[in-house]
């Protein structure tokens, strides 16, 4: 150990030793720099230590960290203490504890040192924190220290008085002494540090130091029992009532950190209240005690000093629990900022509680929040105050308990909780129910469709007692629980949609009926428009599930709705405005089922608009008018207002030039009518109320905000040309002075105005009236909310903007206004969103949101000279006089004008999608920057940040010079303004200018902005510095490459103010610091770092030192606890693992990111899932391999809680797509564990957390997210029962049979294109898995993953379907799983079952038979037997058509379900052709089938090519529903007859293809069976002239799939193929006639084929070259008499078809020989298979089309096909291959040829043979590789030409003697001399003997003659000359004359013999045998030969006999031994002649 210990001090490297004389040799600003690199690196290198290295390395690490807390100069700063802590805790934390109490003491003498000095002060501050952190990590081991500790630093309280961040530290680090030694803490000490930490924390004014001291607290409270009793516990609450009512979210989270701590701590199931008595409370041992071991004695201590006030035990159950917050919560007196902290302390406290208390809970939880927070009288009496808490309650039901906590059961357990325990008591039924509150019912309500949204299909199993409870709410007389009910029953009927038919059908008859009271006594008048209201939310979900809606009802809706704006005008004045309120709302619903419905009723709308809206009468006309009259006049308007909105909504495709300016002409008529009301617009006398609630101004603002929100949207929608007549009207002084007039705005509440009257006002956004003197609501702190049709939505959320719901509720206090649902219903179906960040603003407010919209709109449209007086008019609105008595209002006009020139400049720089006109008038721009240089500078530093981004895009809109004098200007006024506001004002403009222009533009000004940047970046005040570091992280952003000169300044720059206690919280002073603390700068200092990692880009891997310095920093961001550092620091590394990862520590990096996948930051979370996926996307494997274990379940559970994430979603797609064919079995296995495997929840996280034992747990807590579903073996029972388990929810195990989905089709994929594939293989092995997955999904309790589960049973029955069972290969893989398969089809049938199920399960019942798994029809069962019914079922033209159970259909899903079911039989017809056993199946039903198929597919067509019916406008509206509105279906039921057209037309197809009787009949309409023909089937093609009826049904279809624009129902790659097929055979003669032939049809199918010719894949082309050849021989003029007289013109035009045909087979050809084209193209590789196929098949057709082509044109194709084939022999890339498969074809078409008698024949053959000739010169000349086989080729060629066509040719012709010497010469070559041989054997034995075989023959002889009898030196020749010799042999018997016989014998004889006599013994046998051949042949010739022989030669002849039958002899004998000793024999074919 001592050497070990040594050898640091030897040099070794491994220990940084810190060079002090170096440091102080550094310039003093590099210093930092320096200690920062050592202690991060001293830190690292400790981290990286085990625990032996640890205690190795000890003494020389200490000695290190106390030189440098003792270091004068530079002295440790913040970043410096936190590495020092680190390294500290990691000596001690991992190694033994040796020098721990020397430590301990050494920083307690520095504590408790003299000095005062600042230098002494900052050694003290880092010793406090070196303390802190040491006792965190081994307090346990210093207990007895603690007490000296602990007093110590408090001692240092009293110095530190002007030290804000070193009393921080001192808090913390008496937190982290607690933290460390838990409860073996001494009481008396534990109650000082109490005490001093709750003055601070109520006392101090340094926020930081709160928030210190209330961590100190909770972990006293955590840590130690002391204080669970009453008393401490009361002086803790009001503590944190006072810290919570700070202005800080910082401090208000720390604060309700710690009461909730004491909460949790004190939860009991049974509360019991005990006294204590102090003496008798068990104590831990005292420090003597602690060194004593082993002594058991407890030792009494003397009680505390503390009064002796009864002190009882803490125990709460949970409605105390939680009284104790809301009683405090409902005091009038507690500010906004107090609620607001005890609204997070819910939350805290609830999370701390656990998942398993809370869902049991649920229901006291909920009542506690819905009665005793949100109905609390003091709550409900004031607005601001009832939203937020509503909203409150909404954060903490919904998003923490109903998302984070609850899982599906949970969630469905407080579903039905809510319903049946508070829904179901309203209207009170029993007397001991009473009924609930309306603001419970509205808190109800929103939570239950938050729910619903959660738990999507599962809602099912509450289904009817929801519908009960909703439509019953829906009858309250609130407005409030109306629209809340409503949106309720909309988020219903989208998670049940089967719910959607019973809820309308009940809405509508209870609306009905309540009208219908209206005159009566009981009559309910809000009754009615809450029912309106929910029917209308139901209609506006039918467009989103077609299937489920109903025309009929809508229809009904509509008509109902007209009645009543017709009848009202007969009613009274009150119940006519109930009508027309109801009437309107219909219609409005109406409109959201866009505009295939809307356009048929569009004229009769634009009345009833025009009749609502008319041209008001004069003004003394409306003077005389009651306040009730002209409320019901301002009603109407706003209801019809209101349904034109949302006309304008949902169908903007119907705005003609007419429609816009109708419209535009009524909301000018109600503009006017605004004008004329009165000045006064209120009335105490209730009965001139229209409502009692509502006064004339309430209507008012109602109007003018729809008038507003209307014209934005005209504006925008309108169509070109019409902006004109919009803009004529006096619309922008209207939206301005919404926005922007002193006096027009709500009076505020009266304590508001006294406020600010008095001078008391501080700032706009504390008012908290819900008005908010006139305030936009676009603003909400630095989110700016974007505009209709913003692109770039950067804006939107700010990066300082945390997420998150305790940010949601912080962010509450930023506006003085608060959303809700009720202030807008039309927000039911626009926008309808959960985000409580985007409800409605109160009416006031949104009248200003659309006037700054409409303003931002209009205003660059108009001439430069409106703009300008529009502005001036702005600017003095807002120096008007009496602002100066009215702070208030000034500020909320100064942040409306501001708002309203951002967007207006939004618009102009084209960042929206409205026309973007022109702002560039010099006085108009001076006029805009006068007032922007007026908000930069303004205190509030929102109004400062919407300026300049103003600022910004205004000079990007006006051009180079105006931003240089801009950017001048701000530059003087950063030197000349020392106020911070200004400073921080201009800086941040001048980073919204370069970052609008962008590098190319604002590269001039680079320099000097960046210049001013860095020194204000320096500047000590945070907000200057803080906005400067924002600037400059956008300048680097926006500049790109041209700030890479800037980089190491600025970096250098960074790093030092990082380490700088300038730029921290933890400063001395204490205003900096409570500025820090909400904006943090290291945040920023880490955004300008992720800057500059991206200017420099991949340059990272070679600045080395740059990077190094990075990765400091990054690394010491990584350990902040500000979570927006972590997020900033996370996007770092994300960008530096892009350019640079080779430099990244991978494996620390995944580690990271999998650490911070549990973080409870869900901004966190998601950028360590972004980060996760970029790192997956590269290697997925890889990255899980390097992570911990259990990386992929904390994935898995991520999703589980939010199912939505499409990150997670991509994450596990790319892996699948990865891995997924190589680890096939992992996949289905992974699939698997996903369905099945439960998640177990933790019961509590109770009590305190002991202190973990020394030992790691191994139990890794992701790990325990999946555990089995039963415990596993040897797990003790009792930790099991602490555990509850459940199932993923639905959407994650649907997910998972998606990927499951998607492996087999991969895999179906792979084995379509290899035989063997592996993947195929390996699923194979887990078939059985697959089955059993796909059978739990199919029987599963949500329809969506019972789809998913047949889904898959279908892909495996296609895949698997033929595989016989490896085990018994008789027998089908799948035929064992036959009765899963059925049983896995029942649900589907069933009365809960759904049409996408059925019609599925239909499509896997008819793939199920297909595939021949049961090839005997009475074994299928019940899976044929579902067929056949449901094809009973849908045969007939029934209303209501059911399949099994399932009843009830729309007509939609009764359409569905019918295509699958016709679509499953045509795929059995389809299959029959290969499939045998089918016909059998198909028999009894074809007949049916053939019919309804073909009528489906006229519906189809008629569906997809008849323009909409209703399109040319308004028809009569008479005629059936469907007819009407077969436009609003039509896109709909396209989808289903798009799915299943084809297998309908392939199945008809097939039938022709069978020459099926009744096929015909079927498609020429014919209800009854013709008789059939005698023999049962045509004899001969059956050629007819008409087309068959449904002919052009079919292949309109065809086509139009085929020619499709992308997009419009084209068809896809696989379909192309599958159409081709099926339309060759509909373009039979049998069926389509002539029709085919007509011009136009010819001419577009020819173009069509063409195209396809050229674009598509070799199998497409071969189905097209079939059907150019079916054409040609089916065509007309191919069918006449060939030589019978023909009309010229019709020939011409035959003749130019018969060219577009084979022009299309020649294209092919084209396509694959490379000399064919005129364009030489490229040489291509070897030719496959499926291309020769296709080759040998154009070829053939080729030569098939010109057999039938008539005479007159017959000699161009065949001069054509003679080009082919020659450029095809003279190409060398076709010589292997293409020539051997062309000969044949060649040969055939050249024999037809000389057939004909046409004298150009002779000419075209010459002309060949001269060609090939030609090529055979060529080739000769062996210039290429392909020389030699192109020689062969040729002579082969020539041979089949000769051979073939040799009567077309004379004996005189010259070619015929060249081409015979050419035969000759290649005789004597060894290459080519077999091929030579050969074919002049074939020559010479030609059977004819014409005049030009004749001369062939005659030259021939010769030659071979000679060749044999004098046979040259060449060797290799022996074979040639044995086929010559054969060749010969054979000439003479085939001579019919005997003299000729003679003479040729003559010739042969002496020829073999001399042959025999030159080349010896060898070849004497086989002379032998042709001797003996010939006196054979003709013995009388052959002895006259003999005869005439010398006695010589006779004898040599009579030796070469003999020898020969000697040697055939011997040659017997030697086989007969072979075959007896049983040898093997090998038998060569010698004679190659014959």
């Amino acid at each position: 150990m001592a050497t070990n210990e040594r050898s640091p001090a030897n040099g070794d490297v491994s220990n940084p030793e810190l060079d002090i004389p170096k440091l102080h040799a550094l310039p003093s600003e590099q210093q930092d720099l320096y200690l920062l690199t050592f202690t991060s690196d001293l830190a690292r290198h400790v981290s990286s230590l085990d625990a032996d290295g640890a205690s190795a390395h000890q003494i020389y690490v200490k000695k290190q960290l106390f030189q440098i807390i003792s270091l004068p100069s530079p002295a440790p700063t913040r970043i410096i203490r936190n590495n020092l802590g680190r390294t500290f805790a990691g000596i001690f934390g991992k190694g033994d504890r040796k020098l721990l109490f020397e430590s301990i003491n050494e920083l307690v003498a520095i504590l408790n040192a003299t000095g005062r000095s600042e230098k002494d002060i900052k050694a003290k501050h880092a010793a406090a924190h070196s303390l802190g952190y040491v006792y965190e990590a081994a307090g346990d081991s210093a207990v007895g220290l603690s007490g000296l500790v602990s007093m110590s630093l408090m001692r240092l309280l009293k110095i530190s008085q002007n030290h804000a961040g070193f009393r921080a530290t001192i808090f913390k680090a008496l937190g982290r002494v607690f933290k460390g030694i838990g409860g073996s803490a001494d009481e008396s000490v534990a109650r000082d540090v109490w005490k001093q930490a709750r003055s601070a924390a109520s006392g101090d004014k340094s926020l930081l130091v709160q928030a210190s001291a209330c961590w100190c607290l909770e972990q006293l409270v955590r840590e130690t029992d002391y204080f669970d009793n009453s008393n401490d516990f009361e002086k803790l609450q009001s503590v944190i009532w006072k810290v919570l009512d700070t202005g800080s979210s910082t401090v208000r989270h720390a604060g309700a950190s710690c009461l909730s701590t004491a909460l949790v701590k004190s939860y009991s199931e049974n509360a019991s209240k005990e006294t204590l008595s102090r003496s008798k409370t068990k104590r831990k041992p005292t420090k003597k005690q602690s060194q004593i071991e082993g002594d058991d004695d407890v030792i009494e201590r003397p009680g505390s000093p503390a009064p002796q006030k009864p002190a009882t035990r803490l125990a709460f159950a949970i409605p105390e629990l939680f009284k104790q917050l809301s009683s405090h919560y409902c005091r009038p007196a507690t500010s906004n900022r107090g609620r607001a902290g005890i609204a997070i302390c819910y939350m805290k406290t609830l999370r701390g509680l656990g998942e398993k208390i809370v869902e049991n809970k649920y229901g006291d939880i909920a009542r506690h929040l819905l009665n005793d927070l949100l109905s609390y009288s003091s709550i409900v009496q004031n607005r601001y105050r009832l939203l937020t808490t509503r909203k409150y309650v909404r954060i903490i039901l919904e998003q923490v308990i109903g998302r984070e906590m609850l899982g599906e059961s949970g969630q469905l357990n407080a579903s039905k909780y809510l319903v049946n325990e508070i829904l179901k008591d309203y209207p009170q039924a029993l007397k001991e129910r009473p009924e609930p509150s309306k603001q419970a019912l509205t808190g109800a309500l929103s939570a239950l469709s938050s729910l619903m949204n959660s738990l999507g299909s599962a809602t099912n199993a509450v289904a009817d007692t929801c519908r009960e409870g909703l439509l019953q709410v829906l009858q309250h007389p609130s407005y409030t629980v109306q629209v809340y009910a409503a949106s309720c029953l909309r988020s219903f009927v989208l998670a049940c949609p089967q719910q959607l038919l019973p809820s309308v059908t009940i809405c509508m008859n209870s609306v009905n009926r309540e009208l219908s009271l209206l005159a009566g006594p009981r009559q309910s008048p809000r009754r009615c428009v809450g029912l309106a209201n929910g029917l209308s939310a139901v209609l506006s979900t039918s467009n989103l599930q077609p299937l489920y809606g109903s025309v009929d009802v809508n229809s009904r809706v509509l008509s109902q709705a007209t009645t009543l704006l017709k009848s009202s005008s007969s009613s009274d004045l009150r119940i006519s405005s109930t009508q027309i309120q109801v009437a309107w709302i219909l219609i409005g619903g109406l409109m959201t089922l866009g505009p295939n419905f809307v356009k048929i009723h569009l004229s009769q709308l634009l009345l009833l608009w025009k009749n609502a809206l008319p041209k008001p009468l004069n003004r003394d006309n409306m003077v005389q008018r009651n306040v009730l009259e002209l409320s019901f006049l301002a009603h109407v308007r706003e209801c019809a207002l209101g349904s034109i909105l949302n006309f304008l909504e949902f169908n903007s495709r119907l705005l003609t030039l007419d429609v816009t300016k109708r419209l535009a002409a009524m909301l000018q008529n109600t503009t006017m009518f605004l004008n004329t009301l009165p000045t006064k617009k209120t009335t105490d006398d209730i009965s001139q109320r229209l409502s009692p609630a509502l006064q004339l101004h309430d209507f008012d603002l109602m109007v003018r905000r729809r008038v507003l929100q209307c014209y934005s949207k005209l504006v925008n929608l309108s169509p070109p040309g019409s902006s004109e007549m919009l803009l004529q009207t006096n619309l922008l002084p209207f939206a301005l002075s919404s926005f922007a007039d002193p006096d027009n705005y709500a009076p505020s509440s009266l304590s508001t105005s006294i406020a600010s009257s008095a001078g008391t006002f501080e700032s706009i956004w504390d008012v908290g009236d819900n008005c908010g003197f006139g305030v936009t609501g676009l603003l909400r702190a630095f989110d700016i909310k974007p505009l209709p049709g913003e692109q770039d939505l950067s804006t939107q959320h700010h990066w300082v903007t945390r997420s998150g719901p305790e940010a949601t509720v912080d962010r509450t206090l930023l506006s003085p206004i608060c959303g809700a649902r009720e202030h807008d219903s039309l927000t039911l179906y626009i926008n309808n969103s959960d985000d409580l960040n985007n409800l409605p603003d109160p009416p006031s407010t949104e009248v200003i949101n659309a006037a700054i919209n409409l303003f931002a709109i209009c205003l660059p449209l108009q001439t430069p000279k409106v703009q300008e007086s529009i502005l001036e008019q702005m600017s003095s609105f807002l120096s008007a006089n009496n602002l100066q008595r009215d702070p208030g209002r000034r500020s909320a006009m100064m942040v409306n004008i501001a708002m309203a020139l951002l967007a207006t400049l939004k618009v102009a720089v084209k960042e929206t999608r409205s026309a973007s006109g022109d702002l560039r008038g010099g006085a108009v721009e001076k006029v805009m920057q006068e007032l922007l240089h007026v908000f930069i500078i303004h205190p509030d530093p929102y109004v400062r940040n919407v300026a300049s981004e103003a600022l910004g895009r205004l000079c990007s809109s006006s051009g180079n010079a105006f931003t240089t004098a801009e950017v001048n200007y701000l530059v003087d006024q950063i030197v000349s303004n020392r106020e911070p506001n200004a400073r921080s004002g201009c800086a941040l403009a001048l980073g919204c200018i370069h970052s609008q222009l962008g590098g190319m533009a604002a590269g001039y000004h680079l320099k000097n902005i960046l210049g001013i940047l860095m020194s204000l970046s320096n500047d000590p005040h945070p907000t200057v510095h803080f906005w400067a570091l924002e600037s400059l992280s956008r300048v680097a952003d926006s500049a790109g490459l041209t700030f890479s000169g800037y980089v190491s300044g600025t970096l250098g720059m960074l790093a030092q103010l990082y380490v700088a206690d300038t730029h921290n919280d933890e400063c001395a002073s204490l205003a900096s610091s409570n500025l820090e603390i909400d904006l943090p700068s290291p945040a920023v200092i880490a955004r300008c770092i992720d800057s500059i990692i991206n200017v420099l880009g991949p340059d990272l891997q070679d600045m080395t030192k740059a990077r190094d310095l990075i990765m400091i920093l990054i690394d010491r961001f990584q350990r902040e606890e500000e979570r927006l550092v972590l997020i900033e620091c996370l996007r770092c590394q994300e960008h530096l693992s892009l350019y640079a990862p080779g430099h990244m520590e991978f494996a620390a990096y995944v580690k990271h990111l999998q650490k911070d996948l549990d973080s409870n930051s869900v901004q966190i979370r998601d950028m360590a899932i972004d980060g996760l996926h970029n790192l997956m996307r590269r290697n997925a494997e890889e990255v899980i391999r390097t992570a911990e274990p259990g990386l992929e379940d904390q994935l898995w559970l991520i999703f589980n809680s939010v199912p939505e994430h499409e990150v997670v979603r991509n994450i596990i797609r790319n892996w699948l797509h990865q891995t997924g064919l190589s680890n096939t079995a992992e996949w289905v296995q992974r699939c698997h564990t996903v369905l099945t495997k439960t998640m177990r929840r933790p019961e509590q996280v109770a009590a305190p957390q002991t202190k973990k034992p020394a030992v790691p747990d191994l139990q890794d807590e992701e790990v325990a997210g999946f555990a089995t579903s039963a415990t596993t073996a040897g797990e003790d029972p009792s930790s099991a029962a602490q555990f509850s388990q459940e199932l993923l929810k639905w959407q994650v195990r649907t997910f998972a049979m998606d990927c499951l989905s998607d492996l087999l089709s991969m895999i179906s994929g792979e084995a379509a294109s290899q035989e063997h594939s592996p993947a195929a293989l390996a699923l194979q092995q887990r078939i059985a898995d697959v089955v059993r997955i796909a059978f739990s999904a199919s029987t599963a309790g949500v329809v969506q993953l019972r789809i998913r589960g047949l889904k898959i049973i279908d892909q495996v029955l296609k895949i698997f379907g033929k595989t016989p069972d490896p085990d018994f290969a008789e027998a089908s893989l799948l035929e064992q799983y036959q009765a899963q398969i059925g049983s896995a089809l029942t649900p589907a049938f069933a009365a809960d079952s759904s049409p996408e199920l059925a019609a599925e399960a239909v499509n896997v019942c008819a793939t199920f038979i297909a595939t021949g798994i049961v090839t005997d029809v009475d074994r299928m069962g019940r899976i044929l037997k579902l067929l056949v019914s449901a094809l009973e079922n849908f045969s007939s033209e029934s209303e209501i058509a059911s399949i099994g159970d399932l009843k009830g259909l729309s007509s939609n899903a009764q359409v569905m379900v019918k295509m699958a079911v016709f679509s499953a039989w045509a795929e059995l017809q389809i299959a029959s052709a290969e499939q045998k056993y089918l016909v059998d199946v198909l028999k009894p039903h074809i007949a049916k089938l053939t019919p309804l198929w073909l009528s489906s597919l006229r519906e189809y067509a008629r569906l997809r090519f008849e323009p909409d019916i209703s399109s040319s406008g308004p028809g009569s509206l008479s005629g059936s529903l469907d007819t009407i509105y077969a436009a609003l279906n039509r896109e709909t039921l396209l989808k289903f007859y798009q799915d299943s057209w084809l297998n309908l037309v392939d199945a008809i197809a097939s039938l022709i293809d069978e020459d099926s009787e009744f096929v015909f009949d079927a498609l020429d309409g014919k209800t009854e069976p013709s008789t059939p023909s005698a023999n049962g089937k045509p004899s001969d093609i059956n050629y007819r002239d008409e087309p068959v009826a449904f002919f052009f049904v079919l292949f309109g279809l065809a086509f139009e799939a085929l020619v499709g624009r992308p997009g419009d129902m084209q068809a896809t790659k696989e379909q192309i193929l599958g159409i081709l097929r099926a339309l060759k055979k509909i373009l039979r003669p049998a069926v389509s006639g002539h029709a085919i032939y007509q011009e136009v049809v010819f001419s577009e199918t020819m173009d069509m084929l063409d195209r396809l010719a050229l674009t598509e894949g070799l199998s497409v082309q071969s189905v097209i070259v079939e059907i150019a050849r079916n054409l040609c021989l089916g065509h007309p003029s191919a069918r006449k008499g060939h030589d019978g007289p023909v009309g010229e013109e019709k020939l011409s035009e035959d003749i130019d078809q018969l060219f577009e045909l084979t022009k299309i087979m020649v294209l092919v050809l084209e396509g694959l020989v490379p000399n064919l084209a005129e364009k030489k193209s490229q040489a291509r590789p070897d030719l496959s298979e499926e291309a020769l196929a296709l080759l040998r098949l154009s070829l053939s057709a080729l030569v098939d089309a010109a057999a039938v082509f008539p005479s007159v044109i017959k000699t161009d194709l065949h001069a054509c096909i003679l080009h082919i084939f020659t450029t095809i022999l003279g190409t060398g890339s076709c010589q292997e291959t293409v020539i051997p498969q062309s000969l044949p074809i060649f040969r055939r078409f050249v024999t037809s040829l000389a057939r004909s008698s046409a004298p150009e024949t002779t000419v075209q053959l010459r002309g060949v043979l001269t060609r090939f000739l030609a090529i055979l010169k060529q080739a000769q000349k062996r210039e290429s590789e392909a020389a030699l086989p192109c020689e062969k080729n040729t002579i082969l060629a020539t041979t089949i030409l000769l051979s073939s066509a040799a009567p077309a040719l004379e004996g005189s012709d010259p070619l015929l003697k060249r081409f015979i010497d050419e035969i000759g010469e290649c005789l004597e070559n060894r290459m080519t001399s077999k091929v030579a041989a050969n074919c002049s054997r074939t020559l010479l034995l030609l059977p004819s003997k014409g005049a030009a075989e004749s001369a062939m023959a005659s030259h021939l002889l010769p030659i071979l003659v000679s060749f044999l009898a004098n046979p040259s030196d060449v060797e290799g020749l022996d074979e040639s000359r044995t086929i010559v010799a054969h060749s010969l042999t054979s000439f003479v018997p085939g001579l019919a004359k005997t003299q000729q016989k003679q003479t040729a014998m003559a010739l042969v004889v002496p020829t073999l013999l001399a042959r025999a006599s030159k080349e010896g013994a060898e070849t004497y046998r086989e002379t032998a045998a042709r001797l003996l051949e010939l006196a054979g042949a003709d013995q009388t010739a052959f002895k006259g030969v003999v005869g005439g022989m010398s006695a010589e030669q006779r004898s040599f002849m009579e030796s070469v006999i003999k020898a020969g039958s000697a040697g055939a002899q011997a040659r017997g004998r030697d086989a007969q031994r072979r075959d007896e000793s049983g040898e093997p024999t090998i038998a060569l074919k010698m004679n190659f002649g014959g």
